[in-house]
């Protein structure tokens, strides 16, 4: 009997792999359709991926919206939106920052989405100081405002006018007024974790020291690295700023989640990663994804390293 049950498990394990791997490959697939913005391609390919996957996350549904309301679908964009909210998404800034969703803006169902969500986070985190939450909340549309539209703006018309100098004067005049409120902040309440300002906020801290130069990077790390410890970071978000912090001393990143320009191809590429074959096990550590699906996001086709 034992033997039995064994392969019987064996077998199971086989088919989730099985499953997870044309999930991953219809995902690299709508990614690809989506930077090539065949968008209703791009939501063909996410809807055969999500029905792939054993227990599809948040981020999944969210993903898939985005397709779809890039595809001009808008009942299919609110379908998922549903299924995201109700699989605990709940980044209600990013929802209304996100240029993929400027479509559905004017669809009555929007605002009533907006609404639910607002009042599922604000039931959930009653605890927290609503202050320094909504300064918070300000912040982030703020970092992100100008980071979307750069993005646009390089979707559009290349690398080069992504980089502009007035962008980026604009987007550091926005990361320098975002660095000193949030050391108002530190220097009154110590860092804003969670518990104080809930996830978006503990988040959007993590955003503000992420983009800022780099004696801030150093400086806050180690105030980052004990929030962690304690639940009240996410330890992607640390994850992160390690790498940005080991870039900025010239040293290989960790988890490899930088990436840099490379002005003459006009492609990404992936900064130096230390010990690069064993990269995945320190992500999947940290609850990131494998570099190959992180890549995809940029249009880039990664080989993991053996």
């Amino acid at each position: 009997m034992k033997i039995r049950l064994l392969a019987i498990a064996l077998l199971f394990a086989a088919q989730g792999a099985c499953a997870q791997t044309t999930a991953t490959a219809l995902d690299e697939q709508a990614m690809t359709a989506y930077n090539a913005k065949d968008y209703g391609k791009a939501g063909q390919l996410t809807d055969q991926a999500l029905r792939a996957k054993k227990q599809p996350r948040a981020n999944d549904y969210y993903n898939a919206a985005c397709m779809w309301a890039m595809a001009g679908n808008a009942d299919k964009a609110f379908g998922y939106l549903g299924q995201a909210t109700k699989a605990d998404y709940d980044d209600v800034a990013h929802l209304r920052a996100d240029s993929d969703l400027i479509s559905l803006h004017t669809d009555r169902r929007w605002q009533p989405l907006i609404a639910g969500l607002d009042t599922k986070v604000a039931q959930a985190e009653a605890h927290v100081n609503q202050a320094l939450k909504k300064q918070l909340a300000e912040i982030r549309l703020a970092d992100q405002g100008i980071r979307l539209k750069i993005d646009s703006v390089e979707k559009k018309s290349g690398m080069d006018a992504a980089m502009a100098p007035a962008l980026v004067q604009e987007m550091q005049a926005v990361d320098t007024r975002n660095l000193a409120q949030l050391v108002t902040i530190i220097d009154k309440y110590g860092w804003p974790g969670r518990s104080l300002v809930g996830k978006a906020g503990a988040t959007t801290a993590f955003l503000v020291v992420q983009h800022s130069d780099a004696d801030t990077q150093r400086k806050y790390l180690p105030l980052l690295r004990e929030a962690a410890a304690k639940g009240e970071l996410e330890k992607s978000a640390l994850a992160l700023l390690e790498d940005r912090v080991l870039m900025g001393q010239g040293k290989p990143q960790i988890y490899g989640s930088q990436l840099t320009a490379n002005m003459d191809t006009k492609k990404y590429q992936f900064y130096a990663i230390e010990d690069e074959a064993h990269v995945d096990e320190r992500r999947a550590a940290m609850g990131l994804e494998p570099l190959a699906d992180y890549a995809k996001r940029f249009g880039l086709d990664y080989q993991p390293k053996k």
